[in-house]
């Protein structure tokens, strides 16, 4: 399998009578509010709650990607995988009807 937050591939041989684990990989969205001077972002939930718990993408053209569309003022929503405690950045859109 591939790693969803590195890209890295990995293997596994496992005999075709036994069980495989397979994580449970869930998607979010959520707007952008501010990139903190220290890499963090503020993150708007849908319930209207802020995330402040994540930094800039490792991926440069993403990160690059963010900055750019923050900085011209456009409305941002992040996309946000999470599977086995561990949530990554994975794609970057302005949001619906912004200007």
């Amino acid at each position: 399998g591939i790693d969803i937050f590195t890209g890295k591939k990995y293997e596994e041989i496992c005999p075709s009578t036994h069980n495989m684990d397979v994580p449970n990989v869930k998607r979010a969205d959520y707007s952008l509010m501010e990139i903190g001077d220290d890499g963090y972002l503020s993150l708007l939930t849908s319930t209207g709650t802020t995330k402040d718990d994540l930094k800039m993408p490792t991926d440069a053209e993403l990160a690059q990607q963010i900055q750019t569309m923050y900085d011209d003022g456009k409305d941002v929503v992040v996309s946000v995988l999470s599977a086995m405690g561990i949530e990554g950045i994975v794609a970057v859109k302005e949001a619906a009807g912004s200007k």
